[in-house]
């Protein structure tokens, strides 16, 4: 399989390459001066993701690609592949750790490769963007970051998300609990995405993605649920008529390096980096957020054939943390607390 050129990468949309972000180190560095950098052979740096542009991480790691390969004169070469090198998340974290390639994520299966993140998934315990950029760009983000390396020779980028997670299904607008009662709704194979679906009155069916469009064309489920970035890049709406607005959870996920190629890395390289990722991160969070409300899902759905509602949030989230919260709580006690704690 041939692997383009990063040259001939081009970015969907413009790159804001600076944005506030909240919490403890979180400020963007400064970008308008290139460290200085030794001339040495150049050091080839691939990062495998599993989709394409125009998804909204893979928009902004093609151009961290395009950026660090210009800004490092000649010494880093990094090349993005996007659903060509390695398809599955499972396979592009195991490469990392081997040192196969340099860079990659899990995509939306983080609690899966990851376990110590499935607590940020249990429903409605994350309650807006502000508090995850907050915790993600601060002391919990560090901690993580550390655990990451410890245990699984990993180091962090920089955290990201794909956005709140809402219903899409072929029956009926889901406005309320009773709505999703014995709908099978496909779930990633993380055990919180199931006892989320469960909880909330759904029948959960896990499935790797690459079975989901079939399954729901077949019948096999009635649905399933997406992000609203992720509803139109994964093309859903070609298999559902109805996506509800019920924000039921927040999914988090990381891009990391091999840690002993991190390692490997000048200071000035690392550096770049950094500067780098931040400004990836601060372009992924950008086109996620974006598309999350109500008014432009609409937009964007409803000329592709979907009917956008808005859901009885309150009332999901009095069921969640009757039925899922308290089995979480007892597993991941100190982070628990630590979301709770952290005020925005």
């Amino acid at each position: 399989m041939g692997r383009p050129s990063v040259t001939r990468i081009r970015p969907i949309v413009a790159i804001t390459r600076r944005r506030a972000l909240q919490g403890p180190g979180a400020t963007v560095l400064s970008l308008t001066k290139a460290p200085a950098f030794a001339q040495v052979a150049p050091k080839k740096l691939v990062f495998a993701h599993v989709t394409p542009p125009p998804e909204s991480s893979a928009v902004a790691f093609a151009a961290m690609a395009e950026d660090v390969t210009k800004r490092s004169n000649g010494e880093l070469v990094m090349e993005f592949h996007g659903g060509t090198l390695l398809t599955k998340e499972l396979e592009i974290i195991n490469a990392v750790k081997a040192g196969n390639i340099a860079m990659g994520d899990p995509g939306g299966a983080a609690a899966t490769v990851f376990p110590e993140m499935g607590v940020f998934l249990v429903p409605y315990l994350v309650a807006s963007y502000d508090q995850a950029y907050k915790m993600f760009n601060g002391e919990v983000g560090d901690r993580l970051d550390q655990q990451f390396q410890d245990k699984y020779k990993l180091k962090v980028l920089f955290f990201y998300d794909y956005g709140f997670r809402h219903f899409w299904n072929s029956k009926h607008a889901i406005n309320e609990p009773k709505d999703l009662r014995g709908l099978k709704m496909r779930v990633q194979q993380a055990k919180v995405f199931a006892d989320t679906i469960n909880g909330l009155g759904g029948v959960a069916v896990p499935m790797a993605w690459g079975e989901v469009i079939p399954a729901a064309q077949s019948g096999v489920i009635d649905g399933a649920d997406l992000p609203i970035v992720n509803i139109l890049a994964l093309k859903a709406y070609e298999v559902s008529k109805y996506c509800s607005m019920t924000f039921h959870n927040y999914g988090p996920t990381a891009a990391v390096i091999n840690l002993g190629i991190w390692n490997g890395l000048t200071p000035a390289q690392q550096k770049l980096l950094q500067e780098t990722s931040r400004s990836a991160q601060s372009t992924v969070r950008q086109l996620t957020e974006s598309v999350d409300n109500l008014a432009k899902a609409k937009e964007l759905l409803e000329p592709k054939g979907m009917t956008v509602n808005s859901a009885d949030v309150e009332a999901f989230r009095h069921i969640a943390q009757e039925k899922v919260w308290p089995a979480y709580k007892q597993q991941f006690p100190d982070l628990w607390e630590q979301i709770v704690a952290t005020k925005v």
